[in-house]
């Protein structure tokens, strides 16, 4: 697990305490417990997202694995 992904992970886990308290003062339909639990999902989908590597697509690998190929060149306008 990258240095970041536990940085995240650590703050996921102190946002969920966070809502539950909220929660616990506030009420659970209340706003403030909804928007303590949203800042929850928000961190989770980064955290998603941050996991995901982007894919390469079969031309971008063959480019890689042959820089000086015609179709792989890249021209200024």
């Amino acid at each position: 697990m990258s240095n970041t992904q536990q940085k995240i992970d650590e703050q996921i886990e102190q946002e969920r305490e966070q809502a539950r308290q909220v929660c616990d003062t506030s009420g659970s339909t209340s706003g403030e417990c909804a928007a303590a639990w949203d800042a929850v999902e928000e961190l989770q989908a980064e955290a998603s997202h941050q996991r995901q590597k982007p894919q390469k697509t079969s031309f971008e690998k063959y480019c890689d694995d042959n820089p000086d190929a015609a179709e792989c060149r890249l021209y200024d306008d």
